[in-house]
């Protein structure tokens, strides 16, 4: 039986890490395949430390589809931090999402590929503090069988993930030119 919990703590490192160089390349290489097609997001170096105010749009009103996308982005992380140490306290939990979030937005300014906000850290790590909040609930609906549930769904969300990279690599499907 600690085998089995062993390859399912390895199994669930290795998940984390594939979603971490996901949410790199969504984060920081904008869906980008090769550094050519990521001039067009360069040379943009701007930091906004008001809340919300980097997220309104020309009309004056607050795009909730950033933010609500932001805030989904980072629900994983909290889960698999939880997953992975379970025995950690919230906030010691917490200090690795927005750490991780703040180490995107600093990248994006060092190499100006887009804007750092103050609002995109706030919404990553209440993203976290719900994936926090959701392996909770999980513990609490199926005790010793939560993380093997959570395994098997963020292996089966890692695989659509990359089947959908890969069929956009190959050009099956496209995606449309986000600035």
């Amino acid at each position: 039986m600690k085998k089995s919990k062993h390859n399912q703590h390895k199994l669930t490192a290795g998940l984390l890490v594939a979603y971490l160089v996901i949410l790199t390349w969504i984060i920081l290489f904008k869906m980008q395949f090769s550094f050519q097609d990521l001039r067009h997001f360069t040379d943009f170096r701007e930091i906004n430390l008001i809340p919300f105010a980097g997220s309104v749009r020309v009309d004056n009103q607050i795009d909730f589809n950033e933010i609500i996308l932001n805030v989904f982005a980072f629900i994983p992380f909290g889960i698999y931090i939880s997953m992975l140490k379970p025995n950690w306290s919230f906030l010691k939990k917490v200090l690795p999402i927005a750490g991780m979030s703040l180490l995107f937005e600093v990248l994006q300014f060092i190499f100006a590929i887009g804007g750092s906000d103050i609002t995109d850290l706030l919404g990553n790590t209440l993203g976290g503090i719900i994936g926090v909040g959701v392996y909770l609930v999980f513990c609490k609906l199926f005790n010793t069988k939560a993380n093997t549930i959570l395994t098997v769904l963020a292996l089966i969300g890692t695989i659509s993930i990359f089947v959908l990279v890969l069929l956009l690599v190959t050009g099956i499907i496209r995606y449309g030119n986000y600035s």
